[in-house]
């Protein structure tokens, strides 16, 4: 910082421009090698070609390192180099175009700016105060025919020279990544960026990350302004999609190397579960010097990053394994077939003035080279560029080779509209044909819009630039040395949803422990039927899988919450799927009901048979003992009560549910007011055989059908209102049943319903009662004590059914009560008129007057 200030204050000077007698310009100094061709007009180039002073780090102990230096510290990049090459070959390509630049050629200097800013700047102040001393302010070339600078790999080597080369006004064209300070138009007003816009890359990542279904991501950045505006927004779209950050790492793009910082980068790394790391920064981020250098170190992950992050393999380290498989975002070019040619022919013969492709030659050979010479350890006169199995020299031409390609047409371009104007031509070029006025070459620049031989349309104005559009790369290495880039995919964030994004998985090579894609989660797959729980204080790609609760499914792993089914379905026992319920109800088909149904006829069948034997000896005693008619009645509302049950069997329809309880309730009113009458008889009776009792009067009169015909006016009233205001109505019960549609009545007015009940309950309480009190009279036609077991029989029954009927739902409610109607039934009957049948058809002899009086029962 303070060499970089110390330059900025001189600048500041007030010297005058230009070379003055006694300025010591004659000094040469031994600095990095410069290249030179010179032309009318001169463009510098600045790349990071070489590293300087790298230390390397010794394995010492488990994850300890220890920084050292041998004589491999100087690291030629031969990536870098590769885009001298595209320049140069734009340049030649230039010069050999009548049309574009008639009667002008185009120079160039070559500089070497390290990844340093105070390399950076002390090579553009060489540039521009020439080969000798370097004096602020002063040029020692003997004509300035400098026009453009073209550098800038990274936005720390364009801030730094843009610091310097804006005192001049010298346009400034950058090669790197783009970055949205340097496009500030008042801090840096003469730079322009070549690259387009990427802010579109976090969501092509993210993209990708849902395509393989990869939530549980680590990010790895340069600390620096430019990558933390990435990081952010990576960060905001990962949310949007329901990506989550494992961790973030960042990186320092400083050379002062601490092992401490790197052991507890590797140990984050290593104790994350994620296993796909994104990783975005400078092309020098140390971390991948790191990694090939120290071969101890083998991180098995998939990384994510981009072709400005440098991941090529360095001969020798067959230990390089760890980005073996890395998916990498690389911006779309243009092919360019001249330019295959172009590289069989650069050789060290062909350009002996190029200091730099004599090292490039012997890094990328493993040779010596000398001139006129091949023998042992020698190169070969006949090696080409485009031998060297190395990705970076691909023919295609990388996407930051194609970008200083187009950076130099245009230049170009904007040159040759300049000079197609024809006052501003005399205006601004002077006698040595040196251009004076570079603002005007600022306004072609800024206004530049051109076609490259390949098509491609290219803006410098910073409003008009486009979003990138990515080629997804998939890079392998191998055993001998050798690696490659495969396209797989593309993203084009113009395109329709849908078409922008597409991966084609099978082209794929995963790194060497996976062979398919591997899984990047933080809690295990919550597969169909059960739905995510978030586990508290961890982020919400991190939960535990819970069972779908009741009436609830999910057929989709990873459901955030379970369906509830539709009502008339219900889930099977994964609980994944929906079923249709089964309609069921109290059938005539199926057993239960066949032999409710079956028991209900019987019985009915039965009474009337006793109905017949009745009315076939009606005028025997024991017949006509307790009032024949009442007899009668109780047999015919038996008979009714019998057949009602089947009411509650079949498929319920409105006439059904109508007349289920009310025709039961009606019958069984009939049933015990005549039982209760024929207790009041009983008492009659007994009250007659006093002398001079006004009872007697009584015995043959109609009162005890009044008492039966005004009980049952009372509850056919009750069942009247029932109807009118709330009647019973048909229903499917999809609640009751897991697994059914329960088909049924509905009671209206469950008030109503108990009502009913209670009334008859009553009435079988009273009847009960008198038989009771009266069971034990002396009088020979006294049925009381088979009238007190039959009731109590009947209040058994209905006093059991009111809870069984509460807790039971669906289709057996209608069994119980079926059940309590044909059980109080039978038990009338049973009671009250089996051993009256039991005298009248088994023994006759006792069905005589005389029998009964001396049996005296």
């Amino acid at each position: 910082m303070f060499f970089r200030l110390f330059f900025f204050l001189l600048l500041q000077l007030p010297l005058s421009v230009g070379r003055e007698q006694g300025t010591p310009c004659h000094l040469e100094r031994s600095f990095s090698p410069t290249y030179f061709r010179d032309g009318d007009l001169v463009v510098g180039g600045f790349f990071p070609l070489l590293i300087h002073k790298v230390p390397t780090f010794k394995y010492w102990k488990m994850f300890w390192f220890r920084p050292q230096y041998n004589n491999e510290d100087y690291k030629w990049q031969l990536k870098h180099y590769y885009q001298v090459l595209a320049f140069m070959f734009a340049i030649e390509e230039i010069n050999r175009n009548p049309n574009l630049l008639p009667n002008i050629s185009l120079g160039f200097h070559v500089y070497n700016a390290y990844h340093n800013d105070e390399r950076a700047l002390e090579s553009s102040l060489m540039w521009l105060s020439g080969q000798g001393q370097t004096i602020p302010n002063y040029s020692c070339e003997r004509q300035r025919k400098s026009v453009v600078v073209i550098g800038g790999a990274t936005s720390e080597m364009t801030f730094s020279m843009g610091t310097l080369l804006e005192l001049y006004k010298l346009p400034q064209i950058s090669y790197g990544r783009f970055d949205p300070l340097i496009s500030d138009p008042l801090q840096f007003p003469s730079v322009y960026q070549m690259a387009p816009s990427d802010t579109s890359l976090p969501l092509g990542m993210v993209r990708l990350m849902l395509h393989f279904k990869w939530t549980w991501v680590g990010l790895v950045v340069s600390d620096d302004s430019r990558d933390e505006k990435f990081l952010r927004d990576l960060q905001e779209e990962m949310a949007r999609n329901d990506v989550c950050v494992a961790f973030i790492e960042k990186i320092s793009t400083s050379y002062s190397l601490n092992a401490k910082l790197y052991q507890t980068f590797i140990f984050r790394i290593f104790r994350s579960t994620a296993n796909v790391l994104v990783i975005y920064g400078d092309t020098n981020s140390l971390l991948s010097l790191m990694f090939t250098k120290n071969p101890y170190v083998l991180v098995r992950r998939v990384w994510i990053t981009t072709s400005h992050w440098d991941v090529a393999k360095k001969p020798g380290y067959i230990y390089f394994d760890n980005f073996h498989g890395a998916l990498i975002f690389s911006d779309q070019t243009s092919r360019i077939p001249e330019f295959k040619h172009f590289l069989k022919t650069v050789n060290p013969a062909r350009y002996p003035e190029d200091i730099f492709l004599k090292n490039f030659w012997n890094s990328g050979f493993g040779c010596v080279y000398k001139h006129g010479k091949e023998g042992e350890g020698i190169c070969s006169l006949n090696a080409s560029l485009d031998t060297i199995q190395l990705s970076y020299l691909d023919i295609t031409m990388s996407d930051q080779s194609y970008t200083v390609y187009t950076a130099v047409y245009a230049v170009a371009w904007a040159l040759h509209e300049m000079f197609l104007v024809r006052s501003e031509m005399e205006s601004n070029v002077d006698r040595n044909n040196r251009i004076v006025s570079l603002h005007k070459l600022h306004y072609f620049l800024k206004n530049i819009q051109f076609n490259t031989n390949a098509g491609k349309l290219v803006v410098l104005d910073k409003k008009r630039k486009s979003l990138a559009n990515y080629d997804i790369l998939n890079y392998v290495t191998f055993t001998n040395d050798t690696e490659v880039l495969i396209k797989v995919g593309e993203f084009t964030p113009q395109a329709p949803l849908g078409q922008d994004f597409t991966i084609q998985e099978k082209a794929i090579t995963w790194p060497r422990w996976n062979k398919k894609p591997p899984q990047s989660r933080c809690s295990k797959v919550c597969g169909p039927g059960f739905q995510k729980k978030a586990q508290e204080g961890r982020p919400f790609c991190c939960f535990n899988c819970d069972p779908c609760p009741e009436r609830h499914i999910s057929n989709q792993t990873d459901a955030d919450q379970c369906v509830k089914c539709p009502e008339d379905q219900y889930p099977n026992h994964q609980r994944n799927q929906c079923l249709p319920k089964m309609v069921t109800f109290l059938d005539y088909e199926e057993p239960l009901g066949m032999a409710l149904a079956s028991i209900a006829v019987c019985l009915s069948l039965l009474t009337a048979l006793v109905l017949w034997v009745f009315v076939r000896y009606k005028n025997t005693p024991i017949v006509r003992a307790n009032n024949r008619d009442l007899s009668y009645i109780l047999l015919i509302s038996l008979f009714f009560c019998f057949l009602c049950s089947l009411l509650f069997i079949g498929h319920p329809t409105a006439a059904h549910c109508l007349l289920r309880q009310t025709t039961f309730g009606v019958m069984f009113t009939v049933a015990v007011s005549t039982i209760l009458a024929k207790t009041i008889i009983v008492i009659l009776a007994f009250r007659a055989t006093r002398p001079g009792s006004r009872s007697r009067k009584w015995m043959g009169s109609r009162a005890p059908i009044s008492v039966v015909l005004f009980c049952t006016l009372i509850q056919g009233m009750l069942c009247g209102v029932w109807l009118l205001l709330s009647p019973p109505f048909p229903e499917a019960d999809t609640h009751s049943d897991h697994e059914h549609i329960i088909l049924g009545c509905n009671e209206g007015s469950l008030i109503a319903f108990y009502f009913v009940l209670s009334y008859m309950g009553v009435l079988a309480l009273a009847s009960f009662a008198v038989a009771f009190f009266v069971r034990n009279l002396p009088d020979t036609f006294n049925e009381a004590k088979y009238i007190t077991f039959s009731m109590l029989v009947f209040c058994s029954v209905w006093v059991s059914f009111l809870p069984t009927y509460q807790s039971t739902k669906g289709k057996m409610m209608a069994a119980v009560e079926i059940f309590s109607i044909l059980s109080s039934s039978t038990g009338l009957l049973a009671c009250i008129f089996i051993p009256k049948c039991y005298v009248i058809l088994l023994q006759p002899h006792r069905n005589i007057k005389k029998s009964l009086k001396d049996n005296k029962c």
